[in-house]
């Protein structure tokens, strides 16, 4: 079972570089809160990395959810998928399941002080593995699958800020935790629409928003979520660092470009690699910006 367990990570989530986008993605969204609030005399032990743990394990847990839920759809589109294609057994990833959600939910449990958003988190990602109890009506509807999936990863940020919250006694509703929640919510937003936007010629029986509104119009819709992720980015990281607001302005700029280029000629190039792109350089510029200016304040000390 470790054996094809270990295929199954390799294909489909290879560990240490998820292990590492969580650290991230729960650090990033600690000290930009941190921050925000002129908190500078902060402690990192055990909870904050039972925190990455579960952002780590959840999002394991959704990866595994949808080869379950795709399943039928993979073996006609994607055969070469571990679980269609027989590398791994269905046994052997709900035998995953039960010990990665198990260990979770205890370490949550015993050592966490925000269980209850721990548990909200847990319940809606169970009701998505079951679409809900609506699968004919949302498994046929692009945008319905959107719109009932998708705000996950809001939910999972709220799972980190109510920590943040809890810890340094802050209040859980502000404009910085509003903020802070639509700006590290809008990059999966982005990458799940623009991933299926194509051009006309690269269309196939596989269902995507430009086949279903067209490729000028699911492109500017995406256009637009950007600029209003920028701006909240750049609220954000306005007393962290102005040089990343810099980078932030000219990386959306270029970007911007990038969308009209595509919508003149989208034979040009992929509108998802120029995204993804874009998507990187923003979220290494709040990245770096943090550490730097936490550095700053530890030569200050």
């Amino acid at each position: 079972m470790l054996n094809r367990l270990g295929i199954y990570f390799k294909e489909m989530y290879p560990l240490l570089p998820r292990f590492f986008l969580a650290i991230i993605y729960f650090f990033e969204v600690y000290f930009v809160l941190l921050l925000n609030v002129n908190i500078v005399a902060f402690s990192i032990g055990i909870q904050e990395w039972i925190g990455v743990l579960t952002i780590f394990i959840f999002l394991m847990v959704l990866r595994i959810a949808d080869d379950f839920k795709d399943y039928e759809h993979d073996k006609r589109l994607f055969p070469e998928r571990p679980l269609p294609a027989g590398k791994v057994y269905k046994k052997d990833l709900v035998i995953l399941l039960v010990f990665i959600i198990g260990l979770s939910f205890c370490l949550n449990l015993f050592f966490m002080n925000n269980f209850g958003w721990y548990l909200f988190l847990f319940v809606y990602g169970t009701l998505m593995s079951l679409w809900f109890f609506q699968k004919d009506k949302i498994q046929n509807s692009l945008t319905l699958a959107l719109i009932t999936h998708n705000p996950v990863m809001m939910v999972l940020n709220i799972y980190v800020i109510s920590f943040v919250c809890y810890k340094y006694d802050l209040p859980l509703l502000s404009w910085t935790t509003f903020l802070l929640a639509f700006t590290m919510y809008f990059p999966s937003l982005i990458w799940e629409i623009a991933r299926k936007i194509r051009a006309p010629k690269d269309e196939t029986e596989y269902v995507t928003y430009s086949k279903l509104f067209g490729y000028e119009k699911a492109s500017r819709f995406v256009r637009n979520i950007i600029l209003l992720d920028i701006v909240t980015n750049i609220i954000l990281l306005w007393q962290i660092s102005k040089i990343g607001v810099a980078v932030l302005v000219i990386n959306v700029i270029w970007i911007v470009v990038q969308f009209q280029q595509f919508i003149d000629n989208p034979d040009r190039f992929k509108l998802i690699d120029r995204v993804e792109r874009y998507t990187y350089i923003t979220e290494v510029t709040m990245v770096v910006s943090v550490i730097v200016h936490l550095l700053q304040l530890r030569l200050n000390l």
